[in-house]
């Protein structure tokens, strides 16, 4: 097995282990992501996911020796249907939408396909050491697991297209620096740190926090007031459900001035 799932409470850590091939995704891989990434999201018991790489390599891409090889298929099949869900990314999971959070764990490199995976996920923890790039630039392998759209979204267009165009390698510094990364930490504390931070995020109310997090991906492209109607609608349920329960503790003194120990 390739990928194998680990949980702690209520975190998932899913693991991709081909350290022969620094985590270079094969399609029995892509498919093993997949069902784990879903089964994810279907358990109520899990909350936040955390995604690493073994052997201290997220991902070096698509496995481009499989392709010479002449394992692939045509690759039609990954054409948007007219209506109903797309199939798979070829690095698996980079068309899922999923409803809860995941946190990449990032060690080594992240480059090519294995770039555009951590930008799938929702936050990225990186290890000094690590780094991204779109080394795929080099054979002529486009971006066509979302890196395209992704990388723009989160560091503008400017920095996106001197990633994309020159395909340098992009240091984990310079990654922390232009906020491709969320945070920065030593050489071998990746998985550690982002399972931390899962672990945080888990403790909250978790209706309430998934509404807020769905807001943030459906503004983009909406005009101001668009995107307050869609928090209104995402957010207005919660209200009610969490809101006012959350109000009560803290009518009852717990979590004052910012204390998130005691909630």
């Amino acid at each position: 097995m390739t990928v194998t799932v680990e949980r702690n409470g209520p975190v998932t850590t899913i693991v991709h282990a081909r350290p022969e091939a620094r985590n270079a995704m094969d399609p029995p891989s892509a498919d093993a992501l997949v069902e784990a990434c879903l089964e994810f999201d279907r358990d109520p018991d899990q909350h936040v996911a955390v995604l690493w790489g073994a052997g201290g390599a997220f991902c070096a891409g698509f496995d481009l020796k499989y392709a010479a090889a002449g394992g692939g298929k045509p690759v039609d099949w990954l054409d948007f249907p007219e209506s109903g869900p797309p199939p798979r990314g070829p690095m698996g999971p980079t068309r899922l939408e999923l409803t809860k959070p995941i946190i990449a764990a990032v060690a080594g490199p992240a480059v090519a396909g294995g770039m555009e995976l951590a930008l799938w996920c929702d936050l990225r923890v990186m290890e000094e050491s690590a780094f991204m790039g779109v080394y795929c630039r080099r054979w002529g392998v486009p971006l066509i697991d979302g890196g395209t759209v992704r990388l723009p979204r989160i560091v503008g267009r400017g920095r996106a297209l001197d990633i994309v165009l020159t395909g340098r390698k992009v240091p984990a510094e310079e990654c922390f620096r232009i906020g491709l990364c969320e945070r920065l930490v030593p050489h071998g504390e990746s998985r550690g740190v982002a399972e931390e931070l899962a672990r945080e995020i888990a403790r909250f109310p978790q209706g309430c926090m998934r509404a807020d997090r769905r807001s943030v991906f459906l503004q983009e492209g909406l005009s101001e007031r668009e995107g307050l109607r869609a928090e209104w609608e995402c957010s207005s349920p919660l209200v009610e459900q969490e809101g006012i329960a959350g109000a009560r503790r803290f009518a009852e003194g717990r979590g004052r001035h910012g204390d998130f120990s005691s909630i």
